[in-house]
């Protein structure tokens, strides 16, 4: 994912609100949605493209030209029936990237058995991490540890393969920290510089986002 993707949000409660404002702060073409017209009023200073609209609706879903948005997140974890209608409705229109938000791990099975392509626990993963990871591009996970430190987990570039840390020197060429890998089946922590990175590799690293564009 990234800013030059089109967003759509489904539901203006604290998650969804949290989520297309910061994609919209970082830039992101978004269309939230929501059928309160008191949050979409409210919502509309952060968010410039806010519709009252009922997203259960097939019509609907075609007017406001979801067809053509290449992520949507329905976060409407507390009407299960309006959050898989939605999902059906963007599968079947052939939106590629459906993620919903979930509230219980039962509602994230039936989400996923419906054509979400990813489901979320709000208590685990705010939406403004949700919407930092989107707009990351090439980043598997980014967790905040500070305003200028943050661990991110990225999949190794294609011309990583086969070299090892010694010769990537990534700390002096990106400004980044590596303090783990995934690789072969396993995490590991006392990572031997030596050793070249297999093609399925990803890093744990540390790093200022500030610095993360070099990397995008």
């Amino acid at each position: 994912m990234s800013v030059n993707k089109s967003y759509a949000v489904f539901g203006l409660g604290r998650y969804g609100r949290a989520v297309a404002k910061e994609l919209v702060a970082n830039g992101a073409e978004v269309l939230a949605v929501d059928n309160n017209e008191d949050l979409v009023n409210d919502a509309i200073a952060d968010i410039p493209y806010c519709k009252c609209a009922d997203v259960t609706d097939a019509e609907v879903i075609r007017r406001l030209g979801i067809a053509n948005v290449d992520v949507v997140i329905i976060a409407m974890a507390t009407n299960l029936e309006a959050s898989v209608m939605a999902t059906m409705l963007c599968k079947e229109i052939g939106v590629k990237y459906v993620i919903a938000k979930c509230a219980s791990e039962m509602n994230c099975r039936i989400l996923s058995k419906v054509g979400a392509d990813r489901v979320v626990f709000p208590e685990s993963e705010s939406g403004i991490r949700l919407a930092k990871n989107l707009l990351s591009s090439g980043f598997v996970d980014i967790v905040e540890l500070s305003k200028d430190v943050s661990m991110i987990e990225l999949e190794i570039r294609p011309e990583w393969i086969g070299k090892n840390l010694i010769e990537l020197d990534l700390r002096k060429k990106y400004g980044i920290n590596v303090v783990a890998a995934i690789q072969n089946g396993g995490v590991t922590v006392n990572i031997d510089p030596a050793q070249p990175l297999a093609k399925d590799a990803r890093l744990i690293v540390i790093a200022n986002p500030a610095k993360l564009g070099k990397l995008r």
